[in-house]
């Protein structure tokens, strides 16, 4: 059987290991290398030779669009499929990747079976496919679970995941006073302490309840599917007084409790660890934070 070489290209080691565990579950035989920015990739990809590319878009030293174009200018990299893995979902930067000579994208916060779908179709149009045991073609997946990131993290191993059904009398609590008036007072206040939440099933919008260059703490409504822990997520915030501007900042959900102390808590607090080592992306937060447009919501400890 020929190898299929996969090259990853993101600063973000939890979502590097996120997509080579998903890659892995789905297509044994597969050879993974990793670079942490564009400048590490551009060095691998001038010593040897890649099936395909996954890449972040926002990077140091070297951003994704840059490596992108860099490929496309170097004759054996011309054909090499090359997918952008990004959060900028924008028209404009859709048709700025094109023009550059993307496979395909994307978008993040992404589920393990819309990754490896992406890979199995550019891996097809290039004739590798076949060279892998692939089980991107068995039926989906019908669990709670099929558009989990922890599904990828854990190998889709159903065992080690209990259904959503039954975790949700079991959220843990952290509620303080006030109930839902307070989350609904908090919600109704300036647009500063407000974001936009993206997870794999859907977005919402949230309240930015404390905020640190490590993690964010935000308060959401609570719907059907819950959210889960160490699902990917990106949280946009408005930048600037126009609000045109929009940071997103990658990360994962690093716990999930409620906001009342009850099962059926209308509101849900959710602590977001950031991923992101974007310069521009961590001054952007050192500047919010002394601001304090967030930090009047701060409850120690929590």
């Amino acid at each position: 059987m020929s190898k299929v070489s996969v090259l990853v290209v993101d600063d973000a080691p939890f979502i590097r290991d996120l997509v080579k565990k998903s890659l892995r579950s789905h297509f044994p035989g597969i050879v993974l290398d990793e670079a942490v920015n564009g400048r590490k990739a551009q060095q691998l990809l001038a010593r040897q030779a890649f099936d395909l590319i996954l890449c972040d878009w926002e990077m140091p030293e070297m951003s994704g669009l840059e490596l992108l174009a860099w490929c496309r200018q170097q004759d054996a990299l011309k054909t090499t499929p090359f997918i952008m893995v990004t959060s900028r979902g924008d028209k404009e930067n859709v048709v700025q990747a094109i023009q550059a000579g993307v496979s395909d994208y994307i978008g993040k916060p992404f589920s393990s079976e819309q990754l490896t779908s992406k890979v199995a179709k550019a891996l097809s149009r290039a004739g590798k496919l076949a060279g892998l045991q692939s089980q991107a073609t068995k039926p989906a997946v019908t669990s709670a679970f099929a558009n989990d990131s922890l599904a990828a993290l854990t190998g889709g191993k159903a065992e080690v995941i209990a259904p959503v059904a039954a975790r949700a009398p079991a959220v843990a609590s952290s509620a303080p006073a006030g109930g839902p008036a307070a989350a609904s007072k908090a919600a109704a206040q300036g647009n500063r302490g407000q974001g936009q939440l993206r997870l794999p099933g859907g977005s919402l919008p949230c309240v930015i309840k404390a905020l640190s260059l490590k993690e964010a703490l935000l308060l959401v409504k609570r719907g059907e599917p819950l959210p889960q822990v160490l699902e990917s997520a990106v949280l946009d915030l408005q930048q600037g007084d126009s609000g045109e501007d929009v940071a997103r900042l990658n990360g994962y959900l690093h716990a999930v409790a409620a906001f009342e102390p009850k099962p059926d808590s209308e509101w849900l607090q959710l602590t977001l660890r950031f991923v992101d080592k974007d310069p521009q992306k961590l001054d952007y937060l050192s500047r919010l934070i002394a601001r304090g447009t967030t930090q009047r919501h701060f409850v120690p400890g929590a």
